[in-house]
């Protein structure tokens, strides 16, 4: 077994931020030690919040930690930031608002950028979730960017999947766009002492009507995070949906199709990194990119036959 693994395993939260780091940098050991990690997952209930910037995700998260804590249960916290495309590097501010746990033992923070990943989610999201889940964290958090339709990405990592919502905040026409009502296992109205509660609420109880969900069907939660109202309700539905998950058919259906797409993503990953390597390490085919006026769609079928050609 990997010494890292093993040290997670007696958790060591030195060695859990240092897997994390080994799986941000894609360092040569992380299949190796992702391996041993996940014959160590102990289930622990992965949760997303997703919703669009200013819906109050963070102060959210902060409440619902503090009411998690209470429970005796411990939580890990993935904080996604956008990543910047010059330095590489991200914001990383939800840290800042999450300050009163940072001495609490049974809280993990732990802010991760993108990497420039479109769905909003590195593919090292999943990892390191996987490794908080190894160190026996009762509870995985997720908070994504959110930058408008970047959120779908999360409902292939978590089990439940929270959407925040404001009122009057035009929240209510970007959840009719494809996929982002889907993704919502939960609907939060967070900020709900904000006038236009009412109008939203009624707005997702007619979308559930129209849609009529198979199976589940997604409570609406109204929360106030700056006076810590709605935490206990949001808890028991986020809750309620965990069992639904391990209890019915759909609920295993839905955790088979997150396998596959995390299969089909492990491998387009590896494919991906072969290819570019083969690429960079021929500079023939690396000075034909200085041509403008190149084909790129010659270039990357011809080059993607070679690599297959080749069997690697």
């Amino acid at each position: 077994m990997h010494d890292l693994a093993e040290r997670i395993q007696k958790q060591d939260m030195r060695a859990l931020a240092r897997a994390i780091t080994l799986i941000e940098n894609d360092d040569d050991q992380k299949l190796e030690l992702m391996s041993d990690i996940f014959s160590m997952k102990k289930n622990a209930h992965y949760i997303g919040i997703t919703g669009s910037p200013g819906a109050g995700k963070s102060s959210l998260i902060n409440r619902l930690l503090t009411y998690i804590r209470s429970l005796d249960l411990t939580v890990a916290v993935i904080a996604v930031d956008p990543t910047s495309p010059f330095s590489g590097g991200s914001l990383l501010g939800d840290r800042t608002r999450m300050n009163q746990h940072f001495m609490d033992p049974g809280i993990f923070i732990r802010s991760m950028a993108t990497r420039g990943s479109l769905g909003g989610l590195a593919r090292s999201t999943k990892d390191a979730i996987r490794v908080c889940d190894a160190y026996g964290f009762d509870v995985v958090l997720v908070e994504t960017v959110g930058v408008g339709q970047s959120e779908l990405d999360i409902m292939k990592v978590v089990d439940t999947t929270g959407l925040v919502l404001t009122p009057n905040s035009g929240d209510v026409l970007q959840i009719f766009k494809a996929g982002i009502m889907e993704i919502a296992d939960v609907f939060i109205i967070n900020k709900a002492d904000l006038p236009g509660v009412g109008k939203l609420k009624a707005t997702l109880e007619e979308y559930l009507m129209i849609v009529q969900p198979d199976g589940w069907e997604p409570p609406i939660i109204r929360t106030v995070s700056t006076e810590n109202q709605g935490m206990p309700e949001l808890w028991e539905k986020m809750n309620a949906h965990y069992a639904y998950l391990y209890e019915t058919d759909k609920g295993h259906t839905k955790r088979r199709l997150q396998l596959e797409l995390e299969v089909y993503d492990l491998i387009r990953e590896e494919i991906w990194r072969e290819v570019k390597l083969s690429i960079e390490q021929d500079q023939q085919k690396r000075s034909l990119l200085d041509d403008p006026d190149v084909d790129p769609y010659q270039l990357a079928r011809s080059w993607f036959q070679e690599w297959v050609g080749k069997g690697e």
